[in-house]
């Protein structure tokens, strides 16, 4: 009798192993499965503010920068080049927005029709779907923001200065230290090459730059 019931106790204490290994098991497989559902990232999620954000960056940052440039190619004012940055700064801001406003709501409308045909022709929009859905305003206010941002850089970092020559020089250098830091910090949002992403943005820059300082200075030459 002693024997069976310790053989009975045996086996209760194997089944209870037994369920603790399942137990564990199963809350490993949880575990991992919650790791890789954190650890995996849809970047593609990022595109609609990344791309107004850091497009409108840049984009402000060089249009006043080459205004500017263009302008000090002819004229040392340094009045005339701060108003020529605000009023490119302005327009710009506002030009950027419209143009984002615009094209995301193209998009929008697309995506909401697509969805619409997806669920038989009904109307109604399930919350999840109007997650799905890129929002216009946040574009544009994004982009809007984003160019002032960028169109700053140039801006401050003549108004201060007064000599001609070094204005011009201060102008070039922050603008190519900030084309360097967005390029480098859309490559990093984004999960791209930093150094190659870095220097395609600084090299475009500093070409749109010299070809309106250039051909700025052209024109002035000839006294058109």
């Amino acid at each position: 009798m002693e024997m069976a019931k310790k053989q009975n106790n045996l086996n209760d204490e194997i089944k209870q192993l037994e369920l603790a290994e399942v137990h564990d098991v199963e809350r490993q497989e949880q575990n991992g499965h919650l790791e890789v559902e954190v650890a995996v990232v849809d970047y593609s999620k990022r595109a609609q503010w990344l791309r107004a954000a850091v497009l409108g960056a840049n984009d402000g940052l060089l249009s006043v920068a080459s205004l500017m440039m263009g302008v000090g190619a002819f004229r040392s004012d340094v009045k005339i080049m701060i108003l020529t940055g605000i009023a490119g700064l302005v327009a710009g801001a506002c030009s950027m927005a419209l143009g984002e406003y615009v094209s995301v709501y193209a998009q929008y409308d697309i995506e909401a029709a697509q969805m619409k045909r997806e669920r038989g022709g009904d109307g109604r929009k399930s919350e999840e779907e109007e997650d799905r859905l890129p929002s216009p305003m946040k574009a544009a206010v994004a982009s809007a923001v984003a160019f002032a941002v960028g169109a700053a850089v140039p801006l401050v970092a003549a108004a201060f200065i007064t000599n001609y020559k070094v204005r011009l020089a201060a102008v070039v250098a922050a603008s190519s230290l900030a084309l360097i830091v967005f390029g480098a910090l859309g490559a990093y949002l984004g999960k791209a090459p930093l150094v190659k992403s870095s220097l395609r943005v600084l090299i475009g820059g500093l070409v749109a730059m010299g070809i309106t300082f250039g051909l700025s200075k052209l024109v002035g030459s000839a006294g058109l």
